[in-house]
């Protein structure tokens, strides 16, 4: 009975810690709160790394939710609140970083690495190619 005690409580904190997660807040403008949600879900909450701001309950992940709000409220665009959270957190922040020649690399990559993997297997296969007709030559020459 105990047991079945002490894994009620450990829940019903769990399910406190949860709704604690849930950012209440809401704006005054169906289109602000619209814009709001869009964003909280395309940024990186810079403590949890994988998850976004919607779904970090990290307390730098509340305070900049509650900047991005301020903002909205302030008549900031969508690319400017971008712009004022990498400049302040890095490019860390944006689940798609935007192209750009500094980060080029990352982009260019995968499709050099095809490429030089491809050239690579055909230098193989070429030259695996060339052991066969000599050791065929060989064959023919020695009877």
């Amino acid at each position: 009975m105990r047991a079945l005690l002490v894994l009620v409580a450990l829940l019903l904190v769990a399910a406190g810690r949860m709704a604690w997660a849930v950012d209440p807040a809401t704006m005054p403008d169906p289109a602000l709160q619209a814009r709001y949600e869009v964003l909280i879900h395309e940024l990186r909450c810079v403590q949890c790394e994988n998850n976004s701001l919607a779904d970090s309950d990290a307390w730098i992940a509340t305070d900049v939710r509650r900047q991005i709000r301020d903002m909205l409220a302030a008549g900031r665009s969508d690319k400017e609140i971008k712009g004022y959270l990498v400049s302040r957190y890095s490019e860390f922040i944006l689940f798609r970083p935007e192209y750009s020649w500094r980060n080029a690399w990352l982009w260019g990559l995968p499709l050099f690495l095809l490429i030089l993997g491809f050239a690579i297997a055909v230098r193989i296969i070429h030259q695996r190619s060339l052991l066969v007709d000599n050791e065929d030559e060989a064959d023919v020459s020695h009877p």
